[in-house]
This record gives structure tokens, sequence and C-alpha cells, in this order.
């Protein structure tokens, strides 16, 4: 029992680690738990069209990001400047001249969008929700500064805090808007309180704007590879909305977005803890230097798998059970759905987290080969599939393209000595077992996907 406050307030690494860990699914339980609240309000307030149209902006909004994304976050956390004011404002500076580019952006594909997807509302939609960018550049630095030293539970509870206030707002307008616009003034109020409060509550450097060469120079050398690594992440990441968005309504494109909501939630979760506690366990405790990090890393990775892979069963047994009981029957589909992204994310839960141990090492450059040629294989399977097996197609093939690199998965990270294959094996071969299993059980639910 006397161990248990020194992990509560201890300072050394497994004891940050320990605490990071428990505010990060905190933070993303109580996170996901906020948005299926509003998730089953809205639904009931709005129709399956209004979610399709949203997830194409977001499509595009997030394809904006990622193709423009130079790794500011992840050069604070693995630089050793990373605590220096001048490398951080500079940082900021930085960001802020990318959130008024991807506005730029927004804006210019906002007529192309709308003639692509056959909707005159994303003429409008794109370039307001697009303030978000111009919003999201005047984010304060202090957040990857508290993930560099695995503190963070004052961001945690300023994101559940905002959230909250988010559904409040969004509800209300939804219940008197009944339109999509309820959506996007909801998210562009909660993107400038949440900015306010991180700027105020968080402790660290204030930022100003600021210009310095030498640290300018260092993150666009870390992340020349970051971008195009980011860009590859885009297709691995929406690539399914963007192409699935061209093949079917925006109705049956709203309830894909429902099923792979809850239906991704493991790997979420997952990639949130990887990127807040593992990868910088990685730099503290690198797997190279001695046989005992290399057991500490693969320790704390084999939990997070254990954890995911579990999460993802549960919801393979019971996805269509919760559909059933939480949506309305013009929603149930999403439930055949969540069983068959059960099976699609083993692969993805099992390796998740090898990025990090690359970018912790400052290898940028295999990071983003890595990130290409998963995106080049998931890209040709979903035009191959899609039009075959419709929503069936889209969620097996981002699975089926991360079993077919894992050879490059573990070939470059045996050069950090961060690769795991038994662990990996293992964890597979229960994964496919225990999810294979579900999807039998479910095969003629599964089966109305088709139809």
């Amino acid at each position: 029992m006397r161990r248990l406050p020194a992990f509560l307030s201890g300072e050394n690494v497994r004891a940050r680690a320990m605490r990071s860990s428990a505010m990060t699914v905190l933070g993303f339980g109580g996170g996901n738990f906020l948005r299926l609240l509003s998730n089953l309000v809205l639904t009931r307030l709005l129709f399956p069209e209004v979610f399709g149209l949203m997830a194409i902006v977001q499509v595009f909004l997030s394809g904006l990001q990622m193709f423009s994304d130079i790794g500011i976050k992840t050069s604070i956390i693995q630089n050793a400047r990373g605590d220096d004011p001048d490398f951080l404002n500079t940082a900021w500076t930085l960001q802020i001249g990318r959130g008024v580019m991807l506005w730029l952006a927004a804006c210019a594909m906002a007529w192309p969008a709308s003639r692509i997807y056959d909707e005159p509302m994303l003429l409008q939609l794109l370039p307001v929700v697009g303030l978000s960018t111009i919003i999201g550049g005047f984010t304060t630095t202090k957040i990857a500064a508290a993930n560099r030293h695995l503190r963070l539970g004052r961001q945690v509870g300023i994101d559940l805090g905002t959230q909250a206030v988010s559904i409040l707002i969004m509800v209300g307008l939804a219940w008197a808007m009944r339109s999509v616009w309820a959506l996007v003034i909801a998210t562009l109020t909660t993107a400038v309180l949440r900015n306010i409060l991180l700027h105020r509550l968080l402790p660290g450097v204030s930022n100003r704007l600021h210009w310095n060469r030498d640290a300018a120079r260092e993150m666009i050398r870390f992340g020349k590879y970051i971008f195009l690594g980011t860009a590859a992440g885009f297709l691995i990441n929406q690539g399914d909305r963007a192409i699935l968005g061209g093949f079917i309504p925006l109705g049956e494109l709203g309830i894909y977005s429902v099923g792979m909501l809850m239906g991704t939630l493991p790997f979420l979760l997952g990639r949130v803890l990887n990127s807040n506690v593992i990868q910088a366990l990685y730099r503290m405790k690198p797997p190279a230097e001695s046989a005992a990090n290399r057991a500490h890393i693969h320790r704390a990775r084999r939990l997070l798998v254990a954890g995911t892979l579990a999460i993802s069963a549960v919801l393979a047994y019971g996805g269509i059970w919760l559909i059933e009981l939480l949506y309305d029957p013009r929603y149930h589909l999403a439930g055949p759905m969540i069983v068959l992204f059960g099976l699609s994310m083993v692969p993805q839960l099992v390796f998740n987290g090898y990025g990090g141990a690359l970018l912790s090492n400052g290898d940028s450059r295999r990071h983003f080969q890595l990130l290409a040629t998963t995106a080049l294989v998931q890209t040709v399977l979903l035009f191959l599939t899609i039009p075959w097996l419709g929503v069936v197609g889209a969620i097996l093939a981002p699975g089926i393209a991360s079993l077919a690199t894992y050879p490059m998965k573990n070939a470059f990270t045996a050069r950090y000595k961060a690769n795991d294959i038994t662990g990996d094996m293992i964890f597979l071969a229960l994964g496919f077992a225990v999810n294979g299993m579900a999807v039998w059980l479910y095969r003629a639910e599964i089966a109305q996907l088709l139809a």
C-alpha cells in the first residue's frame, strides 16, 4: 500500500509514466463518453445526411492539417532545446503562419469539393469550418512541453471541461436550428474557449511572436519527413471516408461514421497512449542502451496492446447489442460494422506505436517511408474493394495494409532494438482467434452490409 502514494506523487520516470497513462485513459474515456452522449442526442435531432456531410468536411480539414504538418509538437518533445523559450516561441510563430495558410487552402478547396461530391453546402461549410485551423494555430506550446515531461493532468481537465461545454452548446443549437450549422458554430466556439484556457491555466513558457533562425532550421530539417509522413498518414486515417463518400449516399456515410466512432475506439486509445506516454518512454529509456530498458519498453507496450485488444473484443461481441440499445433503427447497420472493425483493428492494435519508436530516435525519414508504403497499399486496397464490397472493403482494407507492411515495421525498429516479434505474433494469433469468432457468430448480420 505504501507504494501507491509514490506512484501518485513521485517524480521518477515510472511514476510520471503511470500518472500520464492514467490521465490519458481518463481523458480518452471521459472524452469519448461525452462524444457518445452528444452523438446519441444529436442523432435524434439531426438526419444521418448531416453526419455524412460533416464527415466529408472533416476529411478535407484533416487532409489540410496532415498535408501541412511539419512535426512542431514532435520536435518539441524530442529536441534537446524543447524547453528553450526561443525554440518554443519560434515553434508557435511557425504554427500560426501554418494555420492561416491552411484556412486559405480550405477556402480554395471549397468549390472543387462541392463539385466532386455534388454537394453545394460544402461551398459554404469548408471556409467557415476552416477557421478552426487559424484558431488551432494559436494553440500554446505548453501542451507539447507537458507531453515532453509526462505531466498531463491539467490539460486533460481542460479538455474534458471544454468538451462538456461544447456538447451543451451543440445540443442547444441543434435543437433550435436543426441543421449542420449547429455543429459548425459549436466546434468553433469550443476551439476558442479551449485555446484561452490552455494559455491561461497550463504552466510553462507564455508564447509570443518570435523568430530564431537556428530553431526554425532545426524544426524544418526534422519536420520535412514528418510533413511527408503525415501526408501519407492522411490517406491511412481518412482515405476510407474520402473514397467511400464517392460511392455511397451521404446517409449511409453517416451510419458508417457512427460505426467507426465505436469500432475504432481501441485503436484511438492506443494511439493517444503511444503518443503521450510510450513515445516519451522511448526517449527516456532507449531500448538500444540496455536489456533492462528493452524489457521495460516491451512490458509497457504489451500491457497497452493487451488492454486495447480486450476492449476491441468486448466491442466485437457487444457492438450490435450496443447500437440497437442506444440508437434508433436508422443506425442499426452500424452494429455489424463494429464487429468487422474488431477484426480489422487487430494488426493495427498490435503494431500501434512502432512509428513512435522511430520518431523518438529522430528517424523521421524511415517513419515517412513506413507511412508512405502503408498508405500506398491501403489506398490500392480501398479502390479495389470499395466498388466490390462497399463499407466492408473500407473497414477491412486498413487492417490488411497494416499486416502487409509488418516486415518493414520490424526491420526499421530492429535498428533501435525496439521490435518485439514474439509479443507481436502471440497477440496477433490471440486477437484474430477471439475477434474472428465474433465475425463468425454474427456472419448473418454482417451479410446485410453486402446487400
